[in-house]
């Protein structure tokens, strides 16, 4: 799938504490497998999808969404788009220039921690592959 579904708004979940302005951008390790440096930025239009990203990242900060705007041309997600789920319902895209942050989203729909830790040790066990 090569159509761009969304003109956004756009989201991107973590647990990096960043300020309007910031930029967030690729060539660091990956939130879901730390041997892989990434050479994308992730993003989504769904902003419960961003908070569940939020959630599932490395580290121990306070899972956070922020509203992003891309600076350059980004993509559909290859990692899940026609790959795990035919066209685009996640909504995911990506981009290797940097997506500036315009806003930090505080109501977001949060999963509950079995949900949270069933997708941890699912993640853990297939560790399946990024295409990066």
């Amino acid at each position: 799938m090569t159509e761009i579904l969304d003109a956004g708004p756009f989201y991107h979940g973590t647990k990096a504490d960043l300020q309007i302005g910031d930029l967030l951008t690729a060539g660091f390790q990956s939130n879901y497998q730390s041997e892989v440096i990434m050479n994308h930025i992730y993003f989504t239009a769904l902003v419960d999808g961003a908070g569940f990203a939020a959630e599932l990242a490395r580290g121990q900060g306070k899972p956070r969404v922020y509203q992003v705007e891309p600076t350059g041309d980004f993509e559909n997600d290859p990692n899940v788009t026609d790959k795990k789920f035919p066209g685009n319902p996640t909504r995911s895209y990506r981009s290797d220039q940097p997506l500036k942050i315009i806003d930090e989203i505080h109501d977001w729909k949060r999963q509950n921690p079995e949900t949270i830790n069933k997708w941890r040790e699912k993640m853990a066990k297939t560790k399946g592959k990024i295409l990066n």
